[in-house]
């Protein structure tokens, strides 16, 4: 009972998790909660069912359910968003076909009912891979929907061991076929009101982007004597009727359907008017802005040519732009990176390797790119003070940096202790709640008198 209470507490905090603000996104996270606390209790409770009676096929089929459950809980945890899915729907489809087979037979007396949720399963497929290939997207919805046909056409049972009696199935029967048309119309209505919002969402997107709706944040980035050195750069959508919109709420779909390279040109291009204003400045003259460039923005064949062209537009010091990478962006095209980032570095634009640590890039990737700064993820930095990993990671971060020539930064400090940690291990450059939350403008101007007046 400890184990499950822990795990429904867990759900609980999960499910007003404010990570993933996205409505389908929540949506979706919230079903794979709800799935795996599903199966965890389906399967234990015949689980000890069908011990009792010694039936141990059914009771291996039970535990599968209960260690799905498990998964695709940790999975969701961890925003592990594919893999979560497709441990979920491979077992439920399992399970599915092995109750069919083994405990629902097609008789004159009771139809088989079981495999009708195999169609609701073939519409929430569709939802939950959305955003993926479509092979993959098509393919679990089309393996359901053939799992389906040869079930409901075929008679079939491997052994009548564990058929469960006619008159129980006669009920059960009209049970089940109301219980996954009921599943299918759900989710039905779900996928048509997913599909107005994403609609809703991209029309809101281009009148946003015709005007001005978008607005930026900056949030500062320090050295160790707390003078400001820098700011990231923010976007934030002021929404006539939904309110200031953080980033979370649209960038995702924004990726997803090509919004996000003209979002972040017009990023880009308000980041240097404002290094251009602060040009004369001597308070302002030496703080540079970080800028985070998406795959699809970076991989248009124009970038470079675009990027030259706002710089000498403006006559800005290149010095003080400083565009932020991902890692899953340096794994793709290594080439056709180098030869961007080479070429915009001659004009003396810097690059940040931006959550370090938690993709997949190699140290052959990281020692042929003109990087300047690696920044450490904020979940490494929020777990200092209780994980010895993260402590590890952190200070492996720190010394491959300095080894390299690079400068190190630490995002999401919220302590004085992470500081200190963070401090005492080499890294002089900070951001993050600790110091200040992101700013409009002229928040963030008068954070720099105070700071470095």
């Amino acid at each position: 009972m400890t184990v499950l209470s822990a795990f429904l507490k867990q759900v609980i905090r999960l499910w007003h998790s404010p990570d993933l603000v996205l409505i389908g996104q929540r949506r979706e996270r919230r079903m794979r909660m709800l799935a795996s606390l599903v199966l965890l209790l389906v399967g234990s409770f015949w689980g000890v069912f069908f011990t009792q009676r010694g039936e141990w096929g059914i009771v291996l089929m039970d535990l599968l359910m209960i260690l799905c459950g498990l998964g695709v809980f940790s999975l969701t945890l961890r925003n592990r968003v594919r893999l979560a899915n497709l441990l979920l729907f491979g077992v439920i489809i399992l399970v599915i076909i092995g109750t069919t087979l083994l405990m629902d037979p097609h008789t004159a007396a009771a139809p088989r009912a079981t495999h009708l949720y195999l169609l609701p399963i073939a519409v929430a497929a569709l939802m939950a891979f959305r955003d993926e290939q479509l092979w993959l997207r098509y393919g679990v919805a089309v393996l359901c929907l053939v799992l389906f046909t040869v079930l409901a056409s075929s008679p079939w049972s491997p052994t009548s061991a564990y058929h469960l009696p006619d008159e129980v199935r006669v009920t059960g029967s009209w049970l089940q076929a109301i219980a996954a048309m009921l599943m299918l119309f759900a989710l039905l209505h779900i996928l048509q009101s997913d599909t107005a919002e994403r609609s809703l969402l991209d029309r809101d997107l281009d009148v946003a982007l015709r005007e001005q709706q978008f607005v930026l944040h900056y949030q500062p980035q320090l050295n160790r004597a707390g003078k400001v050195i820098g700011a990231e750069v923010l976007i934030r959508w002021q929404h006539p009727q939904r309110g200031l919109m953080a980033p979370g709420e649209f960038i995702d779909h924004a990726e997803n359907t090509g919004m996000i390279i003209p979002i972040g040109q017009w990023v880009l291009e308000q980041a240097i008017r404002q290094l251009r204003c602060w040009k004369d400045d001597p308070l302002y003259a030496d703080i540079g802005l970080a800028v985070n460039i998406s795959q699809k923005q970076f991989r248009q064949s124009s970038f470079v040519a675009d990027m030259l062209r706002l710089i000498d537009e403006h006559a800005i010091d290149a010095r003080r732009l400083d565009l932020e990478l991902t890692e899953t962006l340096i794994v793709q095209d290594i080439d056709d990176l180098l030869r961007k980032m080479n070429a915009l570095v001659e004009r003396g634009v810097r690059f940040s390797l931006d959550d370090f640590g938690t993709g997949f890039s190699s140290l052959s990737h990281l020692k042929r790119l003109p990087l300047n700064t690696l920044k450490i993820d904020r979940s490494f930095v929020c777990d200092l003070l209780t994980d010895s990993s993260s402590q590890t990671i952190v200070r492996t971060v720190i010394a491959l940096a300095q080894s390299m020539g690079m400068n190190v930064i630490a995002e999401g400090v919220e302590t004085q202790t992470q500081q200190e940690f963070l401090l005492n291990n080499g890294c002089m450059q900070f951001q993050g709640y600790l110091f200040s939350k992101p700013l409009p403008l002229q928040g963030f101007t008068a954070f720099v008198e105070r700071q470095n007046g």
